[in-house]
């Protein structure tokens, strides 16, 4: 149990697979783990609840907003007194009956199990990589982009903005979230073993060297199915950009981290790039000539 004065963050790191049954039961265990251990707010990846071996696999086994799965989180939630950041959940389109898409939601569920935020991935992974290890994914054939971002959530931990993946690699995205307040971003993700090899880290510290925040980035880790296969290495960087926690690639973890929001208040008063950036028509004034 921790005695910090500052709230604690568990980011979480698991191996999904088509079985939703046994990755609930693997979630539950993190999450219960990270509970007794003292954290507030407990993150888990995108797919926590299952990673399908096939488009039409994928697609049978997601579900609605109010579905068995989102119910049993928030249950969860109520029962261990914790918030839930449910990373990527397979939640089916508003036309699903039609045209069988699904989104890629990433849902914030508070400590009285009500469910406080929905954000839809914006930016879907289309990609492939020959000489990269074999990538070859094409989230787009099923998955319907999300319409907008969301307002920055308040927390036990303070204020969180919401991304998905592939959202990392698009640094306009964490900025819109730090200019509305965020003191936290988040990353769930299942990262290829190829990109995450060369990217994943990188990524994560340029993202809290940019906007100053804490980042959090729940992972997959491992083989899938026989098809896919995730890098793992859930990590947690502090607004200076130094890794502050990482559960490595061995397999299921949960890394503890301490968020002193005090780190970000004095890394932005100390090196004020939000005040020297320059309005939005400046950067785009090479356009216009």
């Amino acid at each position: 149990m921790s005695t910090s004065s500052h709230p604690v963050a568990a980011v979480c790191q698991v191996r999904a697979t088509p079985d939703k049954e046994a990755n609930y039961s693997s979630c539950k265990r993190l999450v219960e783990e990270a509970k007794q251990s003292g954290a507030s707010m407990v993150f888990l990846p995108e797919g926590f609840d299952y990673i399908g071996s096939s488009r039409g696999e994928t697609l049978a086994l997601s579900e609605s907003l109010a579905g068995d799965t989102v119910s049993r989180y928030t249950r969860m939630a109520r029962e261990l007194g914790v918030w839930l950041s449910l990373g990527g959940f397979h939640e089916r389109g508003h036309d699903w009956e039609t045209d069988q898409r699904i989104y890629n939601s990433h849902i914030i569920i508070n400590d009285k199990g009500d469910i406080v935020s929905v954000y839809r991935k914006s930016h879907l992974f289309d990609a492939e990589l020959p000489g990269r290890g074999g990538v070859s994914l094409r989230e787009s054939a099923f998955t319907i982009p999300g319409p907008s971002l969301v307002p920055p959530v308040q927390t036990p931990i303070g204020k969180v903005g919401l991304g998905i993946c592939y959202d990392l690699r698009f640094p306009e995205l964490s900025l819109a979230l730090q200019r509305n307040g965020a003191e936290i971003l988040t990353f769930p993700s299942a990262f290829t073993v190829a990109t995450g090899a060369a990217h994943w880290e990188v990524l994560l510290r340029a993202r809290a060297i940019e906007t100053q925040c804490f980042v959090l980035a729940a992972a997959q880790v491992g083989q899938h199915h026989e098809k896919r296969s995730s890098y793992g290495h859930a990590l947690a960087v502090d607004p200076w950009g130094t890794v502050v926690g990482d559960c490595g690639a061995d397999g299921a973890g949960v890394a503890l981290v301490q968020i002193d929001l005090e780190k970000v208040r004095d890394t932005r008063r100390n090196m004020p790039v939000q005040q020297h950036r320059r309005d939005t028509a400046f950067y785009y004034g090479l356009d216009q000539s």
